[in-house]
């Protein structure tokens, strides 16, 4: 399996003008050659929302690359790295391939999956597409988040090394698409709170549906 940073990004939030009115996003993140990751943030990173996004659960982004070929085939368009406001952007780490509650080493940091995206319509404003998020949806290409075990330095050349992979093995794909897709079923959504590194956010969810 070929786990490769293929770019790094960060930014804070910045004004925007879409649909007629103003919005205050960080989605429009800078490439970086290298960036320090702290225990509850990216520092030179933020988020512009912090009812809905970031906090401890959620401190880093990663987008698999490999979706961006499904993406601009879709719409017939190149899309510039990171379209999804990633702060990681790597190959052999998609949603598929990952498990809630994994714990990796990525530079000198050591970070642990927690939960999958949920995204909103900013991605679609974003990238000027109206159909992106409702097709984010449809096919639970998402990405997801990390939470920080042990601080450090993530540079572009850094390895992603699997430290280990969570007894349960619930995928990122497979919690993603039972809260997207399949809120009846109780059996699956009962599994995935047995996971104890779920994040709290989507803990919640889970329980609400339950």
């Amino acid at each position: 399996m070929n786990r490769k940073i293929i770019h790094l990004s960060i930014g804070k939030p910045k004004e925007y003008h879409w649909n007629n009115k103003k919005e205050f996003s960080a989605i429009g993140k800078s490439a970086v050659p290298s960036f320090k990751v702290e225990k509850s943030i990216i520092a030179g990173d933020d988020v512009a929302n912090h009812q809905f996004h970031g906090g401890p659960d959620r401190v880093v982004c990663l987008y698999p690359y490999e979706h961006y070929s499904y993406w601009e085939e879709v719409f017939q368009k190149k899309f510039t790295l990171p379209a999804f406001g990633e702060n990681i952007t790597a190959t052999g780490m998609t949603e598929e391939q990952v498990c809630i509650g994994d714990i990796y080493k990525i530079g000198d940091t050591i970070l642990q999956i927690t939960q999958g995206r949920v995204p909103c319509v900013t991605i679609s404003d974003y990238n000027e597409e109206k159909q992106l998020l409702q097709k984010v949806f449809e096919t639970s290409l998402t990405g997801y988040f990390f939470r920080v075990l042990e601080e450090g330095e993530i540079r572009v050349d850094s390895e992603i090394t699997l430290l280990e992979k969570h007894a349960k093995e619930i995928t990122v794909s497979f919690a993603t698409h039972i809260l997207f897709h399949q809120k009846e079923e109780k059996a699956s959504i009962e599994k995935i709170l047995t996971v104890d590194a779920l994040a709290e956010d989507w803990r919640n969810r889970f329980l609400k549906l339950l």
